[in-house]
């Protein structure tokens, strides 16, 4: 959880390219919702999670876990697809190639809810599947959009 963050605060804005500015108000309502969402996940899983012995050999967190590494590896390979769709200078609509792109038209999107129903499996908490579904909702509306 804390690497995708550290990723997608930290690393993603500094390869991103130029674009579209992003409205201040977008700006702080995603900001809001990654400090709850942050708080509300890392108090779950330090304060009240309690897993059994072996929690992390059982098939659950293992299938979790691969779930949310194949989600990310999904997720920054599309994000890198997307940045490099047009040269500089260049604008106008590109249809992204290669990747899960071949697959499904919102790959970014498709990645990272698969990444966050793999960490809510892995983890098994109420909080975390209630950040699947609204990764589901938020973006799956993002991703008929774009697929529009």
């Amino acid at each position: 959880f804390i690497f995708f963050v550290y990723y997608r605060a930290l690393i993603f804005p500094l390869l991103i390219r130029e674009g579209k500015p992003t409205p201040f108000f977008t700006f702080v309502l995603a900001l809001l919702f990654c400090v709850f969402n942050g708080y509300l996940q890392g108090r779950s899983l330090t304060t009240y999670a309690t897993y059994p012995p072996g929690w992390l050999g059982d098939l659950r967190f293992i299938t979790g876990f691969l779930g949310w590494l194949v989600g990310m590896a999904i997720n920054i390979h599309s994000d890198h697809i997307l940045r490099n769709l047009r040269k500089p200078g260049e604008t106008g609509y590109k249809i992204p190639r290669g990747g899960m792109f071949e697959y499904v038209s919102g790959a970014n999107f498709f990645g990272e809810i698969l990444e966050w129903f793999g960490f809510a499996l892995a983890c098994c908490t109420i909080e975390s599947l209630a950040f699947a579904l609204c990764t589901l909702f938020i973006l799956g509306s993002r991703a008929r959009q774009h697929h529009k």
